[in-house]
């Protein structure tokens, strides 16, 4: 029986892409990914339209199904791979964990570190001292979640880590320096430690001091 067909559809320096990517990584999935050049518009191109008709990466296709936004693709590979709930826990209160920080990456962390990025790096017409405002209430907040913890949701990586780190770790490319948070520090190199792990490319935008 020959193996499904998985093809990540992806923007490299789009955080949300990186999300998925690094859960394939991390699950040690094969995959090809396809790089849609955003520049041009090909994300608004008719057949990337049919694979997910609002036009945004990341895509997943795996076999006969297609799969966007980023956290949904999190939930549907934990569902269909993770036979030993390693990434997203089996009980009620472990999945209420990780989705509470699935609701986090929709909600402060894109509206604060994610949108400070945005206006760095693309230009985003968003309110610059508002977003970076907003990324230190969301950071602080982490930092103390953090708190004697090693991962976010029990003693291990799970999906909750995964959600968060890729916005968290390029902050300071939106002028959000991580120097206060010794916690989230320490908490993105046990992530980057972990087997599977792959980078986010860096960009040339360096931290306000």
């Amino acid at each position: 029986m020959s193996e499904t067909k998985r093809i990540l559809y992806s923007f490299p320096l789009s955080g949300h892409s990186h999300r998925a990517e690094l859960a394939l990584s991390l699950m040690g999935l094969e995959f090809e990914n396809r790089v849609v050049d955003l520049g041009t518009g090909e994300h608004k191109s008719d057949w990337f339209l049919e694979l997910n008709p609002e036009g945004k990466v990341p895509v997943l296709l795996d076999g006969e199904d297609v799969i966007y936004e980023s956290t949904a693709i999190l939930a549907y590979l934990a569902a269909k791979y993770d036979a030993d709930n390693k990434w997203i826990p089996a009980s009620a209160a472990g999945k209420a964990l990780v989705e509470r920080f699935f609701a986090q990456a929709s909600g402060p962390l894109a509206s604060g570190p994610a949108r400070a990025r945005l206006i760095q790096l693309f230009g985003a017409n968003f309110d610059e001292e508002e977003s970076i405002t907003n990324a230190h209430a969301y950071l602080a907040g982490l930092e103390a979640n953090l708190d004697g913890r090693d991962f976010l949701v029990g003693d291990a990586i799970t999906f909750a880590d995964v959600a968060l780190y890729s916005y968290v770790a390029r902050a300071p490319e939106g002028f959000v320096s991580l120097e206060p948070y010794p916690n989230i520090r320490g908490w993105l190199a046990r992530i980057e430690a972990q087997e599977g792990f792959v980078e986010i490319p860096h960009t040339e935008v360096s931290a306000a001091a």
